[in-house]
């Protein structure tokens, strides 16, 4: 169990990476407009990353993995790889996920962002995933079971009509981009591992608006539903402190109370 918990030497770090991580978002978000294709905030997010950050994209080669950041729109769940034919249209929500390394150490994150105005369906669809993400985080704390964190998740996400998503999950991450434990989102008995202080970890729900039942097309990255229904997803690296959590990568606009969390 020690090899997942971070030094303070880590946690320092692991600070620097997801602040570096958050500010790529709040960076991009006035570039998602109407026609602009992914390849180019690709381009952006990567030019930024190892110019202005002097810091490096975890993605970009990862497994293969031909770009710098992942933008899934629609009905795309995760792992989109953008490229220059796809053009970003009036009323698209689009996930990007940032994965930076700073001094061998990663910050993980992403968020929905809407184009232009988007209809009602797909503002309530953001809004539950990124609500089911934060409450996951007010209960986290030394003590607690892992899976704790899923059975909220999936208590907010059924209520509100839709589905999670159960291939994918979050991790434990620091040196390595994925390390342990698995955290899954939804209710579990696999994950019941006691949280303890120090330890770092992602929690990433994806949530869809019809059934949770995804396809990996051709290319071996990019996961869609399988009806066409939207997808959308949050994601935030968070540390387990003394009393609760610090979120690593909290961003500037974010309307939870930081101080919920730097306890």
């Amino acid at each position: 169990m020690n090899s997942i918990i971070k030094t303070e030497s880590e946690i320092e770090k692991m600070r620097i990476s997801g602040k570096l991580a958050a500010e790529v978002l709040e960076m991009i978000e006035k570039h998602i407009q109407p026609n602009i294709n992914t390849e180019q905030i690709n381009d952006i997010c990567h030019n930024y990353i190892t110019n202005k950050q002097h810091a490096k994209s975890a993605c970009l080669g990862y497994k293969g993995f031909p770009k710098s950041i992942c933008i899934s729109v629609n009905d795309v769940v995760c792992h989109g790889i953008p490229n220059k034919n796809q053009i970003l249209k009036e009323g698209d929500i689009v996930n990007v996920d940032i994965t930076i390394v700073k001094n061998g150490y990663h910050g993980d994150v992403s968020k929905m962002f809407h184009v232009g105005k988007t209809s009602i369906l797909s503002q309530r669809l953001c809004k539950v995933a990124q609500e089911s993400l934060y409450k996951s985080l007010f209960i986290i704390k030394p003590k607690i079971r892992l899976n704790k964190i899923g059975e909220i998740i999936q208590k907010n996400v059924e209520k509100n009509n839709f589905s999670i998503v159960r291939e994918y999950c979050g991790h434990g991450i620091g040196l390595n981009f994925h390390e342990e434990p698995h955290v899954l989102h939804y209710k579990n008995q696999e994950n019941n591992i006691i949280l303890k202080k120090g330890m770092i970890f992602t929690i990433e729900p994806m949530i869809n608006a019809g059934n949770s039942q995804v396809k990996c097309l051709n290319d071996g990255w990019t996961v869609k539903t399988k009806d066409h229904s939207l997808s959308a997803q949050y994601e935030h690296t968070v540390l387990v402190t003394k009393y609760g959590c610090d979120i690593l990568t909290w961003q500037k606009n974010e309307k939870i109370c930081k101080s919920l969390v730097n306890k």
